[in-house]
C-alpha cells in the first residue's frame, strides 16, 4: 500500500509541476509575443533571439547527458539497457523526422515544430525527473527524442533569415549555437550533479526547456504564400538526390560513434577510472568546446581552402583516432585531451554535411531534405549504442571504442571516394 501511494504521490506532483509550468509560461508568452511584435523586421533582434532559443533548446536536452549512462546503470540498468535508452533518442528522431520535414514543408511553417518540440523537452525532463527506474528512463529519454526530432525546423528557420548562397555560414553559426548550449549544459550539468545529486541535473533541464519554451513564442517567422504541397515523385526526387544520399550516410557514421562513445559510454570508462560527475560534466564539454570553434569555421575557411572532401575525410580520421585510444587511457586528463581531439573532427564534419545535403536540394523542398538527413542519421543515433552495449556485454567494454574507430576511418574512405566537388556540389 505504501508503494503504491508513494507512486500516486509521484504522479500527482509530475502533474502540478505540468499545470504550474504552464501557467507561468503563459503569462510570460504574452509579454515576449508584444516585444517580438515590435521588432519584427529587426534582423539582429530575430537572429539574437533565435540564437539564445536555440541554445535553451539544446541545453534542455542535454544538461542530464554526462551522467544518464551511470545514473541508468545506478537503477540497475545492463550495458544493453543503457545503450537501449542512449539510442532511444535517436530511434524517436529517426521515425519522425522525415515526416516532420514534409509537414513543415507542406504548410510552409516553421516555428510551431519549434515551440511544441521544446515544450515536450520541458516533458521529457520532468518526467526522468519524477519517475526512477530503467524502463521509464527509456521511456522519457525517447520523447526527448521527439522533442529533438523538431531541429529540422530550427536549422531550416534560421537558413531563411540569410541569403540562399550563405546557408553553409547560417548552417556553421546555428551549429555553433548547439554546441553552446550543449556545452554549457553537460558543464553545469556534471557540476550540479556532483554538489547536489544526479537527479539535480533533471530540474535544471526542466528550467532551461521552460525558459526556452517562452522565448520562442517571440520567434520572428514571416508568413508564406500558399504553396502547392509537395506530391509523391517529388518527395521521391528528394530521397534518390544522390548528393543527399552521400552525406545522409556518412552521418549515420558520425553519429554512430558520438553516440556510441561521447554520450554512450565514455562517461562509464571514466566513472571506471575514478572520474566523479563534475568531472563527467567536465568530460562532455571538452568533447563540444572544441566543435564550436571548428564547427564555425568548417564551412567559412577550411571548405574553402581544402574542399569539402578533405575537411570531411580529414574529420573522420581525427574522430577515428580519439576513439581508438579511449581503451588505452587510465587517467582522466588523458581523456580529456582524447575528447577535445574527437570535438575538432566532429565539428569540422557535421557542418559541412548539413550543408551539403540542401545544397542541390530546391529551397521549397528543405525542410523536407533536411528532414530526410536528420532522420537517416538518427539511425546512427540509435544503433550506434545499441550495438555497442550489446559488444560491451558480450565483450569486453574497450571492444566497442575500437569499433567505433572502424567505423571512423571507414567514413573518411567513403568521404574521399563519393563525395564529388564539381562547382560546389556534390
Amino acid at each position: 500500500m505504501d508503494h503504491i501511494f508513494f507512486r500516486r504521490n509521484y504522479r500527482n506532483d509530475f502533474a502540478k509541476s505540468i499545470h504550474f509550468s504552464f501557467f507561468v509560461l503563459k503569462c510570460i508568452i504574452i509579454v515576449i509575443e508584444r516585444k517580438a511584435a515590435i521588432n519584427m523586421n529587426n534582423k539582429s533582434y530575430r537572429i539574437s533571439l533565435f540564437c539564445l532559443v536555440t541554445g535553451l533548446y539544446w541545453f534542455s536536452l542535454y544538461a542530464y547527458v554526462p551522467i544518464l549512462s551511470p545514473y541508468a546503470e545506478s537503477l540497475g540498468a545492463s550495458y544493453k539497457m543503457v545503450g537501449t535508452i542512449i539510442g532511444s533518442y535517436g530511434f524517436t528522431q529517426m521515425v519522425l523526422r522525415i515526416p516532420l520535414g514534409v509537414l513543415s514543408d507542406k504548410l510552409g511553417k516553421r516555428k510551431p515544430f519549434i515551440v511544441l518540440g521544446i515544450g515536450i523537452s520541458l516533458l521529457s525532463s520532468l518526467g526522468m525527473y519524477f519517475f526512477k527506474n530503467p524502463l521509464m528512463i527509456l521511456l522519457f529519454r525517447s520523447l526527448s527524442g521527439v522533442a529533438a526530432s523538431s531541429w529540422v525546423a530550427y536549422t531550416i528557420l534560421f537558413s531563411s533569415y540569410f541569403e540562399q548562397g550563405d546557408a553553409s555560414k547560417a548552417l556553421g553559426i546555428v551549429n555553433a549555437c548547439n554546441s553552446l548550449g550543449q556545452m554549457s549544459a553537460v558543464l553545469i550539468g556534471g557540476y550540479a550533479a556532483q554538489r547536489l545529486g544526479q537527479n539535480t541535473t533533471f530540474i535544471i533541464a526542466s528550467v532551461s526547456s521552460a525558459l526556452g519554451l517562452a522565448l520562442s513564442f517571440g520567434i520572428v517567422e514571416k508568413k508564406k504564400a500558399n504553396r502547392k504541397p509537395l506530391d509523391v515523385p517529388e518527395l521521391l526526387t528528394v530521397a534518390g538526390n544522390r548528393g543527399l544520399l552521400v552525406v545522409s550516410g556518412l552521418a549515420i557514421l558520425l553519429q554512430f560513434i558520438a553516440f556510441s562513445t561521447v554520450y554512450g559510454f565514455t562517461p562509464v570508462i571514466a566513472k571506471k577510472i575514478g572520474a566523479n560527475d563534475a568531472q563527467l560534466g567536465l568530460l562532455t564539454a571538452f568533447s563540444s568546446l572544441p566543435a564550436i570553434f571548428s564547427s564555425a569555421v568548417s564551412g567559412s575557411v577550411f571548405s574553402k581552402r581544402f574542399g569539402e572532401k578533405k575537411v570531411i575525410a580529414a574529420g573522420f580520421v581525427i574522430i577515428s583516432a580519439s576513439c581508438a585510444a579511449i581503451p588505452l587511457i587510465s587517467n582522466i586528463n588523458i581523456l580529456y585531451l582524447s575528447q577535445i581531439i574527437g570535438g575538432l573532427g566532429r565539428g569540422l564534419v557535421f557542418p559541412l554535411l548539413m550543408s551539403l545535403c540542401i545544397k542541390s536540394i530546391d529551397r521549397s523542398k528543405h525542410a523536407t531534405a533536411m528532414g530526410f538527413f536528420q532522420a537517416i542519421y538518427g539511425v546512427g543515433m540509435f544503433i550506434g549504442p545499441v550495438i555497442t552495449g550489446f559488444i560491451n556485454d558480450a565483450a569486453k567494454l574497450f571492444w566497442g571504442f575500437w569499433v567505433s574507430a572502424a567505423v571512423g576511418l571507414a567514413g573518411a574512405l567513403i568521404a574521399n571516394q563519393f563525395i564529388k566537388e564539381e562547382k560546389g556540389k556534390l
